[in-house]
């Protein structure tokens, strides 16, 4: 019986009872021989039987007693994977290591995110494991250059060797494939069949069997080694057998025809296609490399009275910051001098530019247009929202699909499969198939060059990157690719009132007068607007805010009396103005002037109506209402377009709610419901068998995003890290909604078109090969192609319009 002991770092514990609990609990799982937590150090050290059970379920029990467990995170790029096998194979070391609770490899991206605990593993013990099984990691230090830029470096290294490869390859085995087809043809006459003409083809194809093939050979051992196999194995054992059956033939010691140039255009073709695929899954990480491209690397700030240009990382919180016209603002902040127009569709993805002035926040890498702008730092380094938009990006594409499941189970198995088949079809031809030893050797070679892990493997995953790039360049941040994968299963999207369709602040929509009060619109509108001067209730706000926007002078109110839940009275340039509700008016006893009709229409479209009367006489009613934002009735007219059923849900009583709804298209209205009980709205509507996305602010609404099956957080372009939310929209726009649910539904489309091709290839193309009806050439080729022809779908969404 094995023991192993570890400590985990606890969270939210704050009295001795705290630590009573969870050493109780954990004394009570199956193979934990002892648990002892420490309130002062906030560590429980635990010995438990790993035969019995492991780390995540100790961790997970903390967890479900309600207290947590600090853990970091590391994400390592990592250089030599060459199929799903390889990520596989580096998972399970990955999870095998005591303190690391979580490791998942990602193929297209090709880096490892792990989870870890820094007291029980380091991360050095995680990268020396990564190499023990055979692949490197891309290292990168405070002062070396930044990690994207490393990482690029050994991208661009990888597909500069392969190119080399590859040409080597094609100078070497050209000549040997035409030398063959020309003999083969009796093209060479005599000189076809003299003993040296082999010798020729050994000399050409030797060095691409050994020099341009040894990164299969080493792959190949690798895998083996890890008790694993993967496409190198195969690629190896194919072309090993038609090279070393060549040699006898060549020495004389047996008879028959060589296949130096099979060995050889196999590995060229296979390379060729490496070459080709490390291109393509390259610029499926384009988007990302834009965002981090979109950094300046200086910044001007003031600093002991002088103006000086500095590295960007140099910039504190608190530093005050000068941006001219023509230049990016480097990092968040907040306006204190100067005006301007701000783009910022390459954080938003909205293409108007927006008005900045004192007081406002800026976004880091948006371009500064017009005027300069003097401002304060608020978030610096990896705090500014593009660095927690780069964060969100790249989380969601090292995660996995659930649609992955499938082709992960099946390329576990997959390699050794194919070697099973590959030997049955030699068996079988040369026991029951009339041929001799050659023929079957070929088929069995074109078995094993035929079958494509590689395109099971990069068929969810780079069509993952690809989307979830798409859509941080168009402001729709993806959590992780299960929330990509679930938002284009939505039928019901349930919109929040407040904030969401509308602005959130109250306006004034109308200003009607009396026929007979001899007074303009703006004459009502700056008499009602001085009796509301210094109020501070939202409806007066919003009047005395319409009469500054239009430049009205507003006098100064005397024997101000608020009236309350009614309304105000006050003495305006020696007259008795009384501002309110109708109650109010018939209460005052109050001749309305044929008003009456104008404040039920008001009404009816769900605005508050607000009469102003004058010495006893009603000469007007001004409508204020929570107005409706641009773009609302367009986005829920293409959320219809998609077939998906628009849900409101608001607070408000339902005559106001039902005349918003009119308004903007809503299917369905859930009235006067308070903010606990949204939660139960959306339970309700799942209940009925709908899967349900939840858009609101984020704040508010957390339960009930959390609830939905997508919860979808309208941001307002600085708040990004939304955690109850499964999708972010940056900008407040709701257009954003329906672009989100396309471009999921275009990415699973992509998905399953990669994963149909890729099961189909190998379905039909393997009995094909065992049947003999493939040359090894020609099943090297559409291997190498295969793989390529997945990438390539994957990047065709980059196009794609959402």
């Amino acid at each position: 019986m094995t023991e192993e002991q570890i400590t985990l770092p606890i969270t939210g514990m704050t009295c001795a009872n705290c630590a009573n609990t969870i050493e109780r609990n954990l004394k009570k799982l199956e193979g934990v021989k002892a648990a002892s937590v420490n309130l002062a150090s906030e560590r429980a050290t635990v010995v438990y039987d790993p035969e019995l059970i492991g780390q995540d379920r100790i961790i997970q029990r903390i967890s479900e007693v309600g207290y947590g467990v600090a853990t970091a995170k590391a994400e390592l790029p990592i250089v030599g994977m060459t199929c799903a096998n390889c990520a596989n194979t580096i998972e399970r070391a990955l999870k095998k290591l005591p303190g690391v609770t979580a490791a998942s490899v990602n193929l297209a991206s090709e880096r490892a995110t792990i989870e870890y605990l820094p007291g029980t593993v380091e991360l050095a013990d995680l990268i020396a494991t990564i190499r023990k099984v055979g692949y490197d990691v891309v290292e990168t230090t405070a002062a070396a250059a930044e990690p994207e830029d490393a990482e690029r470096a050994a991208r661009e290294a990888e597909i500069r060797q392969q190119r080399r490869r590859l040409l080597i390859g094609i100078v070497f085995t050209l000549p040997a494939f035409l030398l063959s087809m020309a003999r083969d043809f009796g093209l060479l006459g005599m000189a076809g069949h003299a003993p040296w003409l082999n010798w020729v083809l050994f000399a050409l194809t030797t060095p691409v069997q050994f020099g341009v093939g040894w990164q299969f050979y080493r792959g190949a051992v690798k895998a083996l080694r890890n008790r694993s196999a993967n496409m190198d194995v195969l690629i190896a054992m194919g072309s090993s057998a038609a090279y070393f059956y060549s040699l006898p033939v060549t020495l004389g010691l047996i008879s028959g025809h060589v296949y130096y140039e099979t060995a050889a255009v196999i590995i060229t073709l296979i390379t060729l296609g490496k070459f080709l695929e490390a291109r393509a899954k390259g610029r499926t990480s384009e988007a990302i490399k834009r965002l981090m491209g979109l950094r300046p690397k200086t910044a001007r700030v003031v600093r002991n009275g002088q103006e000086q240009d500095i590295p960007i990382d140099e910039v504190r919180v608190g530093d005050i910051v000068i941006v001219r016209p023509g230049e990016k603002i480097p990092v968040d902040g907040r306006v204190l001098e100067g005006h301007s127009a701000v783009d910022e569709s390459m954080i938003t993805g909205e293409s108007l530019p927006v008005n900045k002035g004192p007081g406002d926040t800026v976004i880091g890498a948006t371009l500064n247009k017009q005027g300069l702008l003097k401002f304060e730092a608020t978030q610096v380094g990896k705090n500014t929202v593009l660095a927690q938009i780069i964060r969100l990006v790249e989380e969601a594409q090292g995660s996995k699909a659930p649609i992955q499941r499938l082709a992960d189970q099946v390329s576990a198995y997959f390699v050794p499969a194919v070697i099973v088949l590959a030997l049955l079809t030699f068996i079988g031809w040369l026991a029951f198939g009339g041929v001799g030893f050659t023929r079957a050797m070929i088929n069995m070679v074109a078995v094993l060059v035929i079958a494509c892990p590689c395109a099971l493997g990069l068929a969810t995953p780079t069509a993952i990157m690809v989307g979830t790039g798409k859509g941080a360049e168009n402001g729709i941040l993806f959590k992780n690719s299960e929330a990509l994968e679930r938002a284009g299963k939505v039928d019901t999207v349930v919109l929040d009132k407040t904030g969401t369709i509308t602005r959130g602040e109250p306006a004034v929509t109308d200003v009607v007068t009396t026929d007979d009060g001899g007074q303009g619109a703006e004459d009502l509108l700056r008499l009602v607007a001085s009796a509301e001067w210094g109020s501070e209730h939202p409806l007066g706000e919003a009047i005395v805010q319409a009469a500054r926007e239009r430049q009205l002078d507003l006098a100064e109110p005397n024997e101000f009396e608020a009236i309350a839940g009614h309304g105000i009275a006050a003495r305006i340039e020696g007259r008795r103005v009384l501002v309110g509700n109708l109650k109010l008016m018939r209460e005052q006893g109050v001749h309305l002037n044929g008003l009456a009709p104008e404040v039920e229409r008001l009404q009816a479209e769900g605005k508050t109506a607000i009469l102003a009367a004058v010495e006893g006489e009603a000469v007007g009613v001004i409508g204020v209402a929570d107005t409706i934002k641009p773009g609302s009735a367009e986005a829920i007219a293409e959320l219809h377009a998609l077939g998906l059923e628009v849900v409101m849900i608001t607070g408000d009583n339902r005559r106001t709610a039902e005349a918003i709804a009119r308004q903007v298209g809503i299917d369905r209205v859930l009235a006067e419901v308070l903010p606990g009980e949204k939660t139960a709205e959306v339970r309700q509507l799942q209940s009925e068998g709908r899967i349900v996305a939840m858009v609101g602010d984020g704040i508010n609404d957390a339960p009930a995003l959390a609830q939905a099956d997508v919860g979808i957080a309208i941001g307002t372009g600085t708040d990004v890290a939304m955690e109850a939310a499964d999708v972010t929209l940056i900008s407040g726009d709701l257009r954003g909604v329906p672009r989100a649910i396309r471009l999921s539904r275009q990415t699973m489309r992509t998905i399953k078109q990669n994963l149909a091709w890729a099961f189909f290839y190998n379905v039909i193309l393997i009995p094909v090969a065992m049947a003999g009806l493939l040359s090894p050439i020609f099943a090297a080729g559409a291997m190498a192609f295969s793989s390529v022809s997945v990438v390539s779908n994957s990047l065709r969404l980059r196009r794609a319009r959402i």
